[in-house]
């Protein structure tokens, strides 16, 4: 009989036979390992995620699958009850290890928010940032302004989602998407920077039709556009649904962004991102040292300068 080797991270590692189920050796070896319905695929107290390895675990079984299709559990996550070994490399993280990990992974009211718990995953990061709303809010009532936000918020909101991406979060006057999630990085890549060119369209098209006309106001906006791998996880369990994405890619979005006001120009794409875009716009290359980030990178200015006498 063939033996491998698993590793529980944050207990030890262990040896498994062929054939048994992950459960059943963990708890040979001594791991104290919730299985609240004995084993049976009806509980989910014993699940893992999984870290490495994911290519030498068995298939789902018919009970496992039925489960899954209840729950809403990523890829890398599995129940250690119906999971087998077939070689050597995989590591896992016992997922429920006390009474409060109960209450906040099997709860129903917390399910929606287990798609995403600890995945690695490469994504195209948009940061948008509206560049002279402080003069709009320094002219005109509190209603005006939300009123004006709401519109802006919506148009940005519809847009994103048009091009499969997602707003992660908002803070102030600007906002970070993420696209991806479901793509290639590739394609990912293609799909916000259609949103970005879309969104600095219609702001045009808002100013003309709308804005000036009742605020005698033009908006503007900097966006910054990078790709690469970061964390996808939901921290707020029970309390707030918003997906969180984490990284250094993040960072490095988030300061071309920030550029656009350096470089006079409203839309900055790193140079990964750009090689990834099947259809080259007009730019200009140059070299950016980020705040914040070690290495100068290569960027390019994709957008159009701002006009500074609506600042």
């Amino acid at each position: 009989m063939k033996k491998f080797i698993i590793d529980f991270s944050g207990d030890k590692k262990i040896s498994i036979d062929e054939g048994q189920t992950i459960l059943q050796a963990s708890l040979s070896a001594g791991i104290r390992h919730y299985h609240s319905c004995g084993g049976n695929a009806q509980c989910s107290t014993c699940r893992i995620l999984i870290h490495a390895g994911i290519e030498n675990l068995s298939a789902y079984t018919q009970k496992e699958a039925a489960l899954r299709q209840k729950m809403p559990f990523p890829r890398n996550m599995r129940l250690a009850c119906q999971c087998y070994v077939t070689g050597d490399g995989v590591r896992v993280h016992r997922m429920i290890r006390d009474e409060v990990d109960i209450q906040m992974y099997i709860k129903e009211d917390t399910l929606p928010d287990l798609e995403y718990i600890g995945e690695e995953k490469e994504l195209a990061l948009f940061f948008l940032d509206i560049r002279n709303f402080t003069r709009f809010i320094n002219f005109y009532m509190p209603f005006d302004v939300i009123h004006i936000m709401r519109r802006l918020f919506n148009l940005f909101r519809k847009v994103i989602e048009e091009n499969n991406g997602r707003i992660i979060e908002t803070a102030g006057d600007g906002f970070y998407a993420a696209f991806g999630f479901e793509t290639t990085v590739e394609e990912a890549v293609n799909n916000a920077a259609t949103a970005g060119f879309q969104i600095l369209a219609e702001i045009d098209t808002f100013n003309a039709a709308y804005v000036y006309k009742h605020f005698l106001h033009n908006f503007q906006v900097g966006i910054g556009l990078h790709a690469g791998k970061v964390i996808i996880g939901n921290i707020g369990i029970g309390v707030n649904n918003n997906l969180t994405v984490m990284g250094v890619a993040v960072n490095i979005a988030a300061r071309l962004q920030q550029a656009t006001k350096d470089y006079n120009n409203s839309f900055i794409i790193s140079n990964k991102a750009f090689d990834l875009l099947s259809t080259k716009p007009s730019h200009t290359s140059t070299s950016a040292k980020l705040k914040g980030i070690k290495e100068a990178i290569n960027i390019h200015l994709i957008g159009m300068p701002y006009n500074l006498t609506t600042e």
